[in-house]
């Protein structure tokens, strides 16, 4: 890894675009495969379009767009590309530091599988908005189970 790179640099640069962190570890095979992973997945799931209907909140159209056989590897696939990176620039060496990540990846996938009927009030959140929620909740979780686990449990 180059000196000049961050923990955080790098955990930014992979949440930016799965791959990009392992690049800048210097990792060009493990990055080039999250960077073909997610072009592979990301093109057969159509997140991008997802995405677009998505912001313009119109989620009738995403829920119909979405290859949700393609777009549930995509939470699992991100989430480690991000810890993985992490990892490699010296972060995560605490203990119970992946739980986060864990967490944010099972409970992005069940935003997946939920989002067509996923809601907040009369507003379904659809196949963008409800993985990003669950992820979210998966990192809160996840770092309250570590901050107790390393309370309780110091090894």
């Amino acid at each position: 890894m180059n000196n000049s790179n961050t923990k955080k640099e790098i955990l930014l640069w992979s949440i930016a675009f799965p791959g990009f962190g392992q690049l800048l570890n210097g990792k060009l095979v493990k990055g080039s495969l999250f960077i073909l992973l997610e072009f592979l997945v990301n093109m057969n799931g159509n997140i991008n379009i997802v995405i677009i209907a998505s912001f313009y909140w119109d989620i009738k159209s995403a829920v119909n767009l979405a290859n949700y056989q393609w777009l549930m590897f995509y939470p699992c696939i991100y989430v480690f590309a991000i810890w993985d990176a992490y990892r490699d620039a010296g972060g995560g060496t605490a203990p119970f530091t992946f739980l986060p990540f864990v967490l944010a990846a099972y409970l992005g996938t069940i935003g997946v599988i939920f989002s067509p009927t996923f809601a907040i009030g009369h507003h379904v959140l659809g196949p963008i908005w409800a993985p990003i929620l669950s992820m979210c909740m998966g990192v809160g979780i996840g770092l309250i189970i570590q901050q107790y686990l390393n309370k309780n449990y110091k090894n």
